[in-house]
């Protein structure tokens, strides 16, 4: 939900973590957005730089092949989807944005890599533009908090 409370997170440091990104191109004015707040955001919280990889990919649908590809080679404490579905006037919006969601959480589980989520789903361009910040932020966040979190489970 748009403004939700979110709670706060005990611990945002990123400091010693490798996080890479997969970012779908379709939609690519939002997913640039995306990327931007979200790499702003990671730094912010001490991921250097150079532990950052940043990948993209055709489309939303692509996003969980690369993400899996990426878990696979044992480098990353955390991994992040962006893309941008836009609700048409066909079923392919729920094709779509159900097939890339259930590819997402499927890479997170069965790598038990954490992957946050930040693959818009949106009614019209209006409201991906609404949300293009906030969720590339949010979803760094919540990328470096799963990632401590893990580690502390291990």
């Amino acid at each position: 939900m748009f403004g939700a409370d979110k709670g706060t997170a005990d611990t945002l440091d990123g400091k010693k973590l490798h996080i890479g990104i997969v970012q779908a191109r379709f939609n690519e004015s939002i997913t640039d957005a995306l990327a931007a707040a979200c790499r702003e955001e990671l730094l912010a919280l001490g991921v250097q730089e150079k532990h950052i990889r940043h990948v993209r990919v055709p489309g939303a649908l692509e996003v969980p092949l690369a993400l899996q590809a990426l878990a696979e080679q044992d480098e990353y404490d955390a991994l992040i989807a962006l893309g941008c579905i836009i609700r048409g006037e066909t079923y392919h919006f729920e094709l779509v944005a159900n097939e890339s969601g259930a590819g997402v959480t499927r890479v997170s589980l069965d790598t038990q890599t954490p992957i946050a989520n930040a693959i818009l789903t949106t009614e019209n361009l209006e409201q991906a533009i609404a949300r293009q910040t906030e969720k590339g932020r949010d979803a760094a966040r919540v990328a470096v908090e799963m990632a401590n979190l893990l580690e502390g489970l291990s």
